[in-house]
C-alpha cells in the first residue's frame, strides 16, 4: 500500500508522534504538546538507524506534514482570533505589540546577518522569535523557499528558548513585582509559541492566562502583514535578478520556482478564519460556535504537532555544529531582547 501511496508511511509516523506528544503533555502538563512533538522529532533525527528511515521511506509523508499540514494548521489558528478581543486591548496595547514585534524582528535579522548566518536563517529566526515561534518559521520558509537545513536551526532555537521561558519567567515574576495580569501580558508579548505561552502563564492563574492568550494571539495576527512584506521583497528581488541576466556580476542563483505570491494562499485563509471567528460564528449561537471552535482547536493542534515533529526530524546536530554557536548567540540574544523589551512595554502600559 505504501508503495502506491509513498506519503502514507511518513504521515502515519507523524500522527503516531503527535499521539505520543499528547501523552507526554498529559503526564507532564508543563510541557506543551507542540514542544513535545518538536522534541520527539529532534531526538529521532539524531539516531543513525532512524535517520536512514527518515531520509528514505518516510521522507515523502514527512514532507507533506512539514509543509501542507503546517499551512492548514496556521489557517485554523486564525479561528482563535477575534477582532473584538483585540480591540478590547485598547489602541495603546496594540501599538506596543506592533512595535515590539517590529523592533525584535529588525534586531534579530540584523544580528543574524552581522554574525554571518547562512541562507535565510536570519530571516527565519527573526520571524520565529518576534511573532509566533515554529509556526512563523514555517510560514516564512514557504514564502522564501528556504532549504530544509535553513529551517531546522530556527525551529530548534525557538523550541529551546520557548521551553526555557516556561521555567525562567515565572521565577522572575515576584522579584519584578508583576501582578497576575501584568505577568500574563509579559508572557504574551515575549514567549514564542502559543502552547509555550499557555504553559508559562497558567502558573500565575486564570487572570494571567486570559491576558497572555489575547496578547499572544494579537502578536500572531502580525504574521499576515510580515509574510506579505517579505513576499513582496522576494518578488522584487527575483525581478531584479532576472533583469540582470546570468552573465551579470551581481546575478544570484535563486531556487528554480515561480515567484512567491505577495500573500500566500494559507495566509489569506488565516485572515479569512479571523473574519469568520469575528463576524460569522457569533451568528450561529453559543453552542454551535463552541462546537466548531473546539473541533478546530483539536484539529489545529494535531496538524501542528504532526508538522512540528516532521520539522524537528530534519534537525541534525552535526550539521548545526558548523554554525551552531553563531545561531545560538542570535537566538539567546533575541530571547533576552524581546523579554526586556516586553517588560518595558508592560511597565509603560501599567
Amino acid at each position: 500500500m505504501t508503495g502506491r501511496v509513498p506519503w502514507l508511511a511518513g504521515l502515519a509516523v507523524a500522527g503516531a508522534a503527535a499521539l505520543v506528544a499528547f501523552g507526554i503533555h498529559l503526564a507532564i502538563p508543563a510541557v506543551p504538546m507542540l514542544t513535545a512533538a518538536v522534541g520527539l522529532g529532534i531526538v529521532a533525527g539524531q539516531i543513525p538507524a532512524v535517520q536512514r528511515v527518515l531520509d528514505g521511506v518516510l521522507k515523502p509523508g514527512l514532507g507533506i506534514a512539514a509543509r501542507r499540514l503546517l499551512r492548514i494548521g496556521i489557517v485554523l489558528l486564525g479561528l482563535k482570533l477575534s477582532l473584538v478581543d483585540i480591540a478590547g486591548l485598547g489602541w495603546e496595547a496594540i501599538v506596543v505589540i506592533v512595535l515590539i514585534v517590529s523592533i525584535t524582528f529588525a534586531f534579530t535579522l540584523l544580528l543574524g546577518k552581522l554574525l554571518g548566518l547562512p541562507g535565510t536563517q536570519p530571516l527565519l529566526i527573526a520571524a520565529g522569535f518576534s511573532i509566533c515561534g515554529a509556526s512563523a518559521v514555517g510560514a516564512m520558509s514557504a514564502v522564501t523557499r528556504s532549504k530544509d537545513e535553513d529551517t531546522a536551526t530556527p525551529i530548534a532555537l525557538v523550541t529551546l528558548c520557548g521551553t526555557l521561558a516556561i521555567f525562567v519567567l515565572p521565577v522572575l515574576r515576584i522579584p519584578l513585582g508583576l501582578s497576575a495580569e501584568d505577568f500574563g501580558v509579559w508572557v504574551g508579548l515575549s514567549v514564542h509559541d502559543v502552547g509555550q505561552v499557555v504553559a508559562t502563564a497558567q502558573i500565575a492563574g486564570p487572570a494571567a492566562l486570559a491576558s497572555a492568550v489575547v496578547v499572544k494571539l494579537t502578536r500572531v495576527l502580525t504574521l499576515a502583514p510580515m509574510v506579505a512584506i517579505v513576499g513582496l521583497v522576494e518578488r522584487r528581488a527575483d525581478a531584479r535578478n532576472a533583469a540582470r541576466g546570468v552573465d551579470h556580476p551581481d546575478y544570484v542563483e535563486r531556487p528554480a520556482a515561480k515567484r512567491p505570491p505577495i500573500v500566500p494562499l494559507f495566509i489569506a485563509g488565516f485572515i479569512a478564519a479571523v473574519l469568520v471567528r469575528t463576524f460569522v460564528l457569533p451568528l450561529l449561537g453559543d453552542a454551535a460556535s463552541a462546537g466548531i471552535l473546539t473541533a478546530a482547536d483539536i484539529g489545529q493542534t494535531i496538524l501542528l504537532a504532526m508538522a512540528l515533529f516532521a520539522l524537528g526530524s530534519n534537525i541534525r546536530f552535526r550539521a548545526l555544529a558548523r554554525t551552531g554557536w553563531r545561531a545560538l548567540i542570535v537566538g539567546l540574544a533575541s530571547w533576552a531582547f524581546i523579554a526586556l523589551l516586553a517588560l518595558a512595554g508592560v511597565w509603560l502600559l501599567a
